[in-house]
């Protein structure tokens, strides 16, 4: 591991000697690599390896999978950082003095470690920080690593070499036991760590990396809360449901509220928007919380419903009780969706249950009331606030920017910075003093 980093840091040094243009051809050569059909039908051979491996073993290969979507996902990442402004040494301030000036500009942080889950994408999202002059040293999960070490030999190594890059700008670790990520985090050569995977382990490596004073941006914990008020429209909450639940990832519906007064129109709403997002062969899943049972068709507590869970198919009811203590569960389906269901007494309480048992994550109000989007947006804990679907949670999608990782609130609010970080959201602060040809001695 140290090799890994010591060569990331040589990498580093050599990276500020590279001109602004030599990186825009890095991003412009590995999309074009994306694009050539051969290359793309080695990533996609390894890519069916991971996935059969990950399937045999009986884990989720939702987000594992490569498919034009994701090709087109990735290629377009990679134009928007080859056509984005460099910032690399941009002046954000300057304050002049009677006989000398302070500038202060953009600089890079270094290493930028990241800790990925199986998802192939990520690693292309992880050059992003390039455009800003910081290396990229990546650990992928193990369901994942064919694919990214043929995406590094087919596309990421020859897009470096042809800009004339470092080699080791981006480099891909080998090492797959969990020694190996902790040995990386504690190592106070990387700028920042960023860490992307199940909720436990994440705090804990946030843990590890922070005690060893490496800056860390977390993300562990998942699942949007979508609340349906007394003023809701039921075509838009129809709507949002199954805009929601196209696809699990972090932003996808995982709670939803419906206030009492409207339970009547809006659980069979609820229920359209779950079987518009439903798997063909799977249907939903549904939660409900203690209390809340009335509200729903008894039938669809003893109907049976054909599930996939890590271990293979299963028989389950569509609807299943859920205990208090339970509503901060992320949902972690693959091809059925699934989501609970709360029944509350007015937008207050939908609130303070988004507050004690969400990650503080996304937070979306369906209601025609302006006075109450505007009281949701001023009291929920959450970075990010809405008034339909979840999903638009995504730096890409949203602000044109592939991001790196999207921060909830979880332990708290970020210290200046935005939830969603980018690769040219990871710089440090230099200033640099001009004096004049005048004697300043007094």
């Amino acid at each position: 591991m140290r090799d890994d980093i010591s060569a990331s840091s040589v990498a580093f040094k050599a990276l500020t000697t590279r001109s602004d243009i030599q990186i825009v051809a890095f991003f412009e050569a590995f999309a074009d690599l994306l694009e050539d059909d051969a290359v793309w039908s080695r990533i996609v051979e390894a890519n069916a390896h991971d996935v059969a491996n990950a399937r045999a073993t009986g884990r989720s290969t939702g987000r594992l999978a490569l498919g034009s979507t994701a090709r087109d996902g990735m290629i377009r990442g990679l134009r928007i950082w080859a056509a984005s402004e460099s910032y690399r040494h941009a002046d954000i301030d300057v304050r002049q003095h009677d006989g000398w000036t302070v500038s202060v500009s953009r600089a890079p942080v270094g290493i930028v470690g990241f800790i990925f889950e199986g998802r192939p994408n990520v690693l292309v999202d992880a050059t992003g920080v390039l455009r800003n002059g910081n290396t990229a040293l990546i650990r992928i999960g193990r369901d994942a690593f064919e694919t990214a070490r043929c995406m590094m030999d087919h596309a990421i190594r020859p897009a470096l070499s042809s800009s004339g890059l470092p080699d080791d700008a981006v480099r891909l670790i080998a090492r797959q036991e969990r020694a190996g990520a902790w040995a990386m985090l504690s190592d106070r050569r990387l700028g920042v760590a960023v860490v992307r995977g199940s909720g436990p382990a994440v705090a804990q490596l946030g843990d590890v990396a922070r005690q060893c004073g490496v800056a860390v941006s977390l993300h562990g914990t998942g699942g949007a809360w979508l609340v349906a008020d007394a003023h809701a429209d039921r075509a838009r909450f129809i709507s949002a449901v199954a805009a929601s639940l196209d696809r699990k990832v972090c932003n996808t519906l995982n709670v939803c509220c419906i206030d009492r007064a409207r339970v009547a129109d809006l659980v069979p709403a609820l229920l359209e928007g779950l079987e518009r997002a439903a798997s063909p062969i799977g249907g939903f899943r549904i939660h409900v919380l203690e209390g809340s049972e009335n509200y729903l068709p008894a039938s669809l507590f003893s109907t049976v419903v054909i599930t996939t869970r890590e271990g293979g198919i299963v028989d389950e009811p569509v609807a299943t009780m859920l205990p208090h203590a339970r509503l901060s569960t992320e949902w972690a389906w693959d091809e059925t969706p699934e989501i609970s269901f709360v029944v509350v007494d007015g937008l207050d309480e939908a609130i303070a249950l988004f507050d004690q048992h969400s990650p503080r994550f996304v937070a979306s109000l369906i209601s025609e009331d302006r006075t109450a989007q505007n009281r949701f947006f001023d009291a929920v804990d959450a970075p990010f606030v809405g008034n339909g679907f979840t999903r638009w949670a995504d730096g890409q999608y949203a602000l044109d920017k592939p991001e790196l990782g999207l921060s909830n609130w979880e332990q708290g609010r970020p210290l200046g910075r935005g939830a969603i970080m980018s690769g040219d959201d990871i710089f440090s602060l230099r200033y640099r003093m001009e004096q004049d040809d005048i004697d300043l001695r007094r």
